[in-house]
């Protein structure tokens, strides 16, 4: 038997481009048959509604606002609920933090100015991954494509989110290339998402009891499988690059811009 979690959910407690609270998202899930979700509210440098001028206790409050509702639906409902983030960076790349917790955001205000590679090695200090959402999207508000190859334990091929199927190809051969763990999520914002589009998610053998399950799942690169549209990998159109790309090791220096050496 394969569980099913989503692994990128956005809730209005944090997200500005969110429509849904966290517990709108909880008979849903059920219903489409999912084990969990991993609630990723977009992070203080990125798309988030949240004032920065609140004192960082009460931002950090307030962002877990959207994973403790949906939380407390999914304990009344029996669906688990797990918390993760979606941090940004140079308005460009975008990161999924797993396997920490409220109180270690609370004990690291220095977490809103770190780098790539600051980020990475806390947090996997502390513990937890970091996978890199959607590395191939590009939108008009993306100035470059950053492939921060030496600082991710995993790669989100496929994004539900995204209307292009080569992107989405890109990232999982590029998945492949650097030998990373390969996942997908829905990048929900909202709830009517679930019954009118096509939800993504990964297959894991065994249930999850916490997040450090997901954790080790993906850093010992154990996904068993990815929910996503049918033959959305499949997909053999032109897979064209348009905006400049960098390819970083783990110190966050660039090594390559030539993203065909990487697909």
């Amino acid at each position: 038997m394969a569980y099913l979690y989503e692994t990128h959910l956005h809730t209005t407690g944090a997200s500005k481009c969110a429509v849904s609270g966290g517990k709108d998202y909880i008979s849903g899930y059920i219903d489409k048959g999912y084990s969990g979700i991993i609630v990723t509210d977009h992070f203080y440098n990125g798309h988030c509604s949240l004032s920065k001028s609140l004192s960082w206790k009460e931002w950090v409050n307030r962002f877990c606002r959207g994973y403790e509702e949906a939380k407390e639906e999914g304990d009344k409902r029996g669906l688990d609920v797990f918390f993760g983030w979606e941090e940004t960076f140079d308005n460009c790349d975008d990161y999924l933090v797993y396997g920490l917790d409220k109180q270690w955001l609370l004990d690291h205000p220095e977490c809103r100015f770190w780098t790539r590679g600051e980020q990475y090695r806390a947090v996997k200090a502390a513990g937890g991954c970091v996978v890199q959402a959607h590395p191939f999207r590009q939108r008009f508000y993306i100035s470059r494509i950053i492939l921060s190859a030496g600082c991710v334990d995993g790669i989100e091929a496929a994004n539900g989110g995204h209307e292009d199927p080569a992107d989405d190809v890109l990232a999982y051969h590029y998945a492949k290339k650097i030998g990373k763990a390969v996942l997908a999520g829905t990048d929900i914002h909202e709830a009517s998402w679930i019954y009118n589009n096509e939800l993504y998610g990964v297959y894991l053998e065994n249930k999850l009891n916490s997040i450090d399950d997901f954790v080790k799942v993906v850093c010992n690169n154990e996904i068993a499988g990815i929910k996503t549209e049918t033959g959305r990998l499949d997909y053999k159109g032109s897979e064209k690059v348009t905006l400049p790309v960098e390819i970083r090791d783990e110190n966050d220096k660039v090594k390559s811009r030539n993203w065909k050496d990487f697909v």
